[in-house]
């Protein structure tokens, strides 16, 4: 071959090669998620270690580190019911290495019972995934007089000034005061500093009946120490399989939601990154290992959509407004 041409072929193979490397670096300014991420991502839970949100943190975090290839590092930040996690992480780059693992009472109920919140689920966050969740259960004491959700709403409407539940959070609060509605069941409210006191005021007879979370209540129906009259979920939980629910005891429209635990960023994150964060998410809850492990803490799997999400939260936004207005309930901020 003449050496003008092996130039000119040379120079070509120069030319195009600039050319591919111009437009993949072109395609990476361009696609801000074709890179990301390529440092640690921090998951900011708002409670202490050891609480629900801050296990799932846990379970989930080393499967999502393997499968992206960079650390994940769960930082507590606690205080005022979570909600200085939120603030705190909405002062950070909105970049998709800050995600909120975040809580409905933190996040939905908050939401409903604060007008000036410097945080919203869905306007200032971008939910990516529920990641775990729990069902309520109504639970009671252990008497002859009342074995059922009606025998308790038919002693409840006999002895009005005798019937009282405790609750130990707002959430527990508006599931109680519409369970009031759905019944007519006159109660009122006696408060307690923990889920654990609450629970164990029924057991002691200081109060009459607790819709608390599956978690605490578990242990204490199956060693007979409290009543389970009914489960706020779709079917039966395996925990409590001879606990009837809801829709079985006749009160399919008492809209006791599921507790849920999940995934945020902020918003302004570039959409390209909070889906690549949504996608990983919710393929490390497809692994048998992490679901089993979010088994074994009474919670149960998730992962669908961040539009499913969505949808999720602003209605239960729309649930507890419409009760706290119905009921005419306050809490201090």
């Amino acid at each position: 071959m003449p050496s003008k041409m092996r130039r000119r072929i040379l120079f070509g193979l120069a030319i195009t090669a600039l050319a591919a490397s111009g437009s993949a670096a072109a395609f990476a300014q361009s696609d801000p998620a074709a890179n990301f991420p390529n440092k640690p991502i921090r998951l900011i839970v708002g409670f202490a270690a050891g609480g629900g949100n801050d296990l799932i943190a846990r379970i989930v975090g080393p499967k999502l580190s393997e499968n992206i290839g960079q650390p994940v590092i769960v930082e507590n930040k606690t205080g005022a019911g979570g909600r200085l996690a939120i603030e705190y992480a909405q002062s950070q780059p909105a970049d998709g290495y800050t995600v909120v693992i975040g809580a409905i009472g933190q996040l939905a109920v908050s939401s409903a019972i604060y007008p000036n919140l410097p945080f919203h689920p869905t306007k200032t966050l971008m939910p990516l995934s529920m990641l775990a969740s729990y069902p309520l259960v109504i639970t009671g004491q252990m008497s002859d007089n009342i074995k059922s959700v009606q025998e308790l709403v038919a002693w409840g409407k006999a002895n009005p000034d005798k019937t009282n539940y405790p609750t130990s959070s707002p959430i527990f609060t508006i599931a109680s005061e519409l369970f009031k509605m759905k019944t007519g069941m006159p109660a009122q409210a006696v408060p307690y500093r923990s889920t654990n006191e609450m629970l164990l005021s029924v057991v002691g007879g200081q109060t009459t009946v607790a819709i608390g979370d599956s978690a605490s209540a578990v242990a204490l129906v199956k060693s007979g120490k409290l009543r389970g009259l009914a489960v706020a979920n779709p079917t039966r939980i395996s925990e409590l399989p001879d606990v009837p629910t809801v829709s079985e005891v006749g009160l399919a429209d008492l809209d006791l939601k599921s507790q849920w635990g999940g995934a945020f960023v902020i918003a302004g994150t570039p959409t390209a990154i909070a889906k690549k964060l949504e996608t990983e998410f919710r393929r490390a809850l497809t692994d048998p290992g992490v679901r089993e492990k979010i088994r074994a803490i009474s919670y149960y799997p998730e992962g669908g959509s961040a539009e499913e999400y969505r949808q999720r939260i602003d209605a239960d936004i729309k649930l507890f407004s419409d009760v706290v207005k119905a009921a005419n309930l306050k809490f201090e901020q």
